[in-house]
Order: C-alpha cells, then structure tokens, then sequence
C-alpha cells in the first residue's frame, strides 16, 4: 500500500466519490457543487446543486445522477449540464444512492433527522427504476449510509452506520431486494461511504475512528489506512483500479452549524493492491 497524497484541500463536507472515466468526481456538500478532479490535482465544477447531503451515481450509458435530498428528487444531468428531474421521490430527506449495472438507481434515507434532534425512526432504500417507478424495498436501516453493489449485479450493501454493521441484500430479476442478512459486524467502526473491490472485499470510510478499513465478509479486518481527521467516503479507481480515494474533514457534530470544520475536507489518494469492482 502507498503513501497517502493529497489531491484538494481546502474544501468543505466532502463526500460521495465516484470514478468515472479519467477523474474523480466529488461532491462538496458544503458548497453544494460536484467537483471532477484528474490525477494531477486539477479540477472543474460540473454541477451545482443546492442540497445537504448532496450524492451522486453513474448510470449504464455514461450519465451521472444527483440526489436532490431537499427537493426529495433524483436528478439526471444532461450532455448540455442542465439537470432534468430523473425520478420523484415524494419526499425530502436522502442521502446516499448507487446505480447498478441494469440502471436501477438505490437511494437510501434516514428516518429521521438528527440535525434538528427529531426524535429517533429507523431509515429505509428506495428503488427508482429504468421504467420511472419508484418503490421502497428495504426498511429499518437504523441510518442508512453508504451502499455498493457487487460486481455482478447479485448484491446490494449498505451500511449501517449506528448499528456498526454492514447489511446486504439479494437483488432480485425485478431490482427488489431480499435475502436480508449481517454481511460485516464492525465491532467499533462506523461505516459510511463504502466500496467493493475484485476480492469481494469492502472499504469503509469512517469519521469518529478516523480511518478507512477493509473488511472480508464476517467483518474480518484486512487493511487499515489511518487519517488525520474524518473519513467520509472511499471509492477505487484510477486507470488501474487500484487508486483509493477518500474524501475526508475535520468532524465537529451533527447539530453545530458547521458540521466539519470549514476549509478542512480534502480528497486524498493511496495506492492498493487489489482494484475496485462494481459500484459505486
């Protein structure tokens, strides 16, 4: 494993990292921008949305998603960089998604919000289908967080960040979910933005513990990549699959204004032995 390097710094609650193509697309929730970042460190703003969390997915067919959590839609952002709405979630209130490879788009919530100390309900998956439909297909997630989908469209995984675990599921011919099972206990960690990788591995991004781990199914500890501050999301990729991104900020709490300390969310890079596979 490498060295850890720094690819933006400076920036706000950073999350939601996606390889696609040849960069790294980030979004800054703060901001309320999705940021493309090649290897170099150079970088452009390719959408603004005013949305806390603020995540995003690539469609089959090279099209990239955005979860508008405050207008409770799914967004498709078009050649021309205009954004048309994907799919209504009837709601608002989201936070992560993952587009499969058949294009069934997952879009997790919580229950309920944490920022305004509303009492406690358990969170829940969506599934906005190619067909436009939108139905939910997964319940009492305590707080649903990060998802990924296996590389042969066979299971979904979603963390579980209060109950220190990792949930995956079956993903039936129709996109529904079922099988429902524990596929990590993380002892102490706690899981937010996640990955998998050609080992049928996982990588999870973890802020209180500050580090990213990966962990075989049943929860066994394979690598850890120690941070200096939160680890909100990871994914792979790089030319090689074997780039680690993490986005990563300084973590002050969910009820003070600025959740992360401003100015302090990077997106970091290390090499890995074994790529990415799947999605995100």
């Amino acid at each position: 494993m490498g060295e850890v390097r720094t690819l933006v710094d400076g920036r706000g609650l950073v999350e939601s990292p996606r390889w696609h193509g040849d960069r790294l697309y980030f979004s800054d929730w703060t901001a309320g921008e999705v940021v493309a970042v090649d290897l170099a460190g150079s970088s452009e703003v390719v959408a603004r949305v005013a949305s806390l969390p603020l995540c995003t997915a690539w469609l089959p067919g090279d099209r990239m998603v955005i979860v508008s959590s405050a207008a409770g839609e799914v967004l498709r952002c078009e050649p021309d960089g205009s954004l048309v709405t994907y799919a209504d979630l009837g709601r608002p209130g989201w936070n992560d998604v993952v587009a499969d490879g058949r294009g069934n788009v997952y879009v997790n919530g919580a229950g309920s919000n944490p920022m305004t100390g509303e009492e406690f309900r358990p969170g829940s998956v969506v599934l906005a289908a190619p067909d436009g439909s939108v139905r939910q297909v997964a319940d009492d997630i305590a707080f649903p967080n990060g998802m990924a989908v296996t590389a042969d469209n066979s299971t979904l995984i979603v963390a579980d960040s209060y109950r220190h675990s990792l949930v995956a599921f079956d993903i039936d011919a129709d996109g529904g979910l079922s099988a429902r099972r524990v596929w990590a206990d993380l002892g102490d960690g706690v899981p937010d933005g996640i990955c998998t990788d050609a080992d049928a591995a996982v990588w999870y991004a973890d802020v209180p513990n500050q580090r990213c781990v990966r962990v075989a199914e049943g929860g066994a500890v394979l690598q850890t990549v120690a941070l200096d501050r939160g680890g909100f999301a990871c994914a792979l990729g790089g030319p090689d699959g074997r780039t680690l991104f993490v986005t990563a900020a300084t973590w002050q709490g969910m009820t003070e204004t600025d959740m992360v300390a401003p100015g302090s969310g990077q997106l970091l890079a290390v090499k890995v032995d074994v790529p990415g596979a799947g999605w995100p």
